[in-house]
């Protein structure tokens, strides 16, 4: 029988810390993640040696890397596990740093995600078992197909399906953490260059560098070490599931989505209906909309509507990717998910600046890896 994260003792973070997401650069790996360590560190007033095991996420870079980034803050013994689950390893890394605190095991725990653009091979293409769709099927291909049965399916415009990206490019424009850093107008996204279907570059996510940190603790780690406990953010819940045979195949990601948040929610003993603060994974325009209707946000259908409304700006019913979402922070691959958490964080404490949606009590992280893996945070802020 399978035990929730709330069953076990509590989990806070207590800290957050992120490098910018940027085009690729000559910056080293080593200065991204120390920048997000240091960052969190501070954010959290803890040193080095407060950290008893850390978490590191990177699905780009070779195997490894942590001992030779970490040393630099400290030769400390501090065991390091790496993770890698395609976008989804952030938000992995950071279901094991709080399961190992829930646990009793560590107090304090780091979960570091770091990144930098570089050729891969998916393992599906050593498997031996040959696909007629491998050199068709990419994708940017399969969510533009997405795209057109959204449409086709609920009746509305591929305007509205870009209208994501406008409000997504709107809040990155707000956020100094994020690749893009531009405002853009409908016409603007509509205009662009074509990806795929109606699918246009600014409909896309970019992929770049960067890195992002989060630090969680116990309740007995906060009292021992002093910690702010004003500015804790209680881990509620952590769900996890992976692919399975669906009715519907086309939509896997959606029905994967469906499943992981509900244990999510249900775990963390809250209805979509209390959330104030998402972010999702949105590496397409579409996304954004499946994804919500999936959540349980809103009916079947209605996203669009919603989001033509405002109601999920920044100060609407519900703030849907405040920090840009993958299509405007950026998606570096390893840090994803943990920025993800960074931002709900810091949306939780009201510390979010311009970003910040008022009265923001409840958020959830939700992150797809390969449309195999997908993972579910409900943060709530301490009362």
């Amino acid at each position: 029988m399978s035990i929730a994260l709330g069953a076990l003792r509590p989990v806070y973070v207590v800290g957050v810390g992120l490098h910018r997401y940027q085009p690729l650069s000559e910056t080293s790996y080593v200065a991204l993640g120390l920048t997000a360590a240091r960052a969190a560190l501070a954010d959290a007033g803890l040193p080095w040696e407060a950290v008893e095991s850390a978490y590191v996420a990177r699905a780009l870079l070779p195997m490894a890397i942590g001992r030779p980034m970490l040393r630099h803050l400290g030769a400390t013994g501090v065991p390091i596990t790496h993770v890698e689950n395609a976008s989804a390893s952030g938000s992995a890394a950071f279901r094991q740093a709080c399961i190992e605190v829930a646990s009793g095991i560590s107090d304090v725990a780091l979960a570091l995600g770091v990144d930098k653009p570089a050729v891969t091979t998916r393992a599906e293409t050593l498997t031996g078992i040959p696909s007629l769709a491998d050199d068709a099927i990419v994708p940017f291909t399969h969510f533009a197909l997405l795209a057109d049965a959204y449409v086709a399916r609920t009746g509305c415009s591929f305007q509205d399906i870009a209208r994501v990206a406008v409000k997504n490019l709107h809040n990155a424009s707000l956020n100094p953490h994020a690749q893009r850093q531009e405002a853009k107008t409908l016409e603007a996204v509509m205009g662009g260059k074509k990806v795929s279907g109606q699918f246009t570059a600014l409909q896309c996510t970019p992929i770049g560098e960067g890195a992002a940190a989060v630090i969680v603790a116990s309740a007995e780690g906060l009292r021992r070490l002093g910690l702010d406990q004003d500015r804790a953010v209680r881990v509620m819940s952590s769900a996890a599931r992976s692919q399975r045979v669906y009715d519907d195949p086309a939509r896997y990601d959606t029905r994967l989505t469906q499943e992981t948040v509900q244990c999510a929610l249900r775990d963390a003993g809250i209805a979509a209906a209390d959330l104030d603060v998402i972010e999702l994974h949105d590496a397409f325009t579409v996304e954004e909309l499946e994804y919500l209707e999936a959540i349980g946000v809103c009916a079947e259908g209605e996203a669009a509507g919603l989001l033509r409304d405002g109601a999920f700006d920044i100060g609407g019913r519900c703030a849907v990717s405040p920090s840009g979402g993958l299509i405007g922070m950026g998606h570096p691959i390893g840090p994803t998910g943990i920025g993800q958490i960074a931002e709900i964080a810091q949306q939780l404490r009201g510390e979010a600046g311009v970003r910040q949606q008022p009265g923001a009590r409840t958020g959830l992280a939700h992150m797809v890896g390969l449309g195999a893996v997908c993972f579910g945070h409900v943060l709530q802020r301490v009362e």
